[in-house]
């Protein structure tokens, strides 16, 4: 009967689940690190968010690599962080709407209790650019021109947050679009090949058109102006339009404080670096950290101000 009740115990522990502990900060990473980023290649957040990356696994031997999977305005990437532990094996670099507008407009399989903020670290330059031949130079010009003239606009989703505050200033100023389209890259090929006529973008995706002349800058969607732009006006000093937008590292809500801090300590060290500093200075972007408490005031104000918005984007 000893033998027997032996035998069994063996057999449960051998068919119980195994469950690998938590890592704590000294241990973190025990596994490779995935950054997602919701975006294809190439923008501020993903040249950042890879800095971010290569500095974690020089500091931690441990490699982390960054995944782009883009869709649904961000939120096919978000889902896949959604769907991951709590362990800081998997962590978001997301921009405000995807936890904000696109919760809101009812976009998104999570919730606002989903993710917390690891913290926040780019303030992103984000424009409305144009062909350097269209016929107007800024916000007033544009809505005197469409009064009377087709303009499209290419946007990077309905319910992304840049979309919703260039909605609200074409409504207060006075712009009517013709038609706008959502596509997952708006840069100088947008606008070459006539995909639109106005795009709302960032900086880093239109330099080369900016630099050569073909693209010019109707205003800038950014608290002030572009240090590369010092001449084109905000969109709060054309239209009274304040928002702006950022992007922030996030993780499974209930991952250890002390992964959390060490994610932060990492992160804040690559974004100290000469290059990310150069590229600051190159996009006219802000690159920052806000961590912790502060981080998740940040989060809870934005969504709280995104009811608003929503009302010019819900379709």
């Amino acid at each position: 009967m000893k033998t027997l009740m032996k035998t069994c115990a063996l057999i449960a522990m051998l068919a119980a689940p195994v469950v690998a502990p938590l890592a704590t900060a000294g241990e973190y990473p025990q596994r490779p690190v995935k950054f997602v980023v919701p975006w294809p290649a190439g923008d501020l957040e993903d040249v950042l968010t890879r800095m971010i990356a290569e500095e974690m696994s020089k500091e931690t031997g441990t490699p982390a690599t960054v995944v782009n999977k883009p869709g649904g305005g961000g939120v096919v990437g978000a889902t896949d962080v959604s769907r991951s532990r709590n362990d800081g094996l998997t962590i978001g670099s997301f921009v405000a709407d995807l936890v904000t507008t696109q919760l809101l407009a009812g976009n998104a399989p999570y919730d606002e209790n989903t993710f917390e903020p690891v913290g926040i670290f780019l303030d992103y330059p984000f424009v409305l650019a144009t062909k350097a031949s269209s016929p107007y130079n800024n916000v007033a010009e544009l809505a005197t021109y469409s009064a009377s003239n087709k303009v499209s606009l290419g946007h990077f989703g309905y319910q992304a947050l840049p979309t919703a505050i260039t909605f609200k200033a074409a409504a207060k100023s006075g712009i009517h679009f013709s038609s706008d389209a959502a596509f997952d890259l708006n840069d100088c090929s947008t606008l070459a090949n006539g995909d639109a006529d106005v795009i709302n973008t960032t900086t880093q995706l239109i330099l080369a058109c900016l630099k050569s002349g073909e693209v010019k800058l109707l205003a800038s969607l950014t608290r002030d102006r572009l240090s590369i732009a010092p001449d084109v006006a905000t969109l709060n000093e054309q239209t009274g339009v304040t928002q702006t937008t950022w992007n922030g590292l996030f993780v499974k809500r209930g991952t250890p404080v002390e992964i959390k801090n060490r994610i932060a300590e990492i992160a804040q060290k690559a974004l100290a670096s000469e290059q990310a500093k150069a590229l600051s200075v190159s996009t006219g972007a802000g690159v920052f950290w806000v961590g912790g408490e502060d981080a998740q005031k940040v989060v809870s104000r934005d969504y709280n101000e995104a009811r608003e918005l929503i009302q010019y984007i819900k379709r």
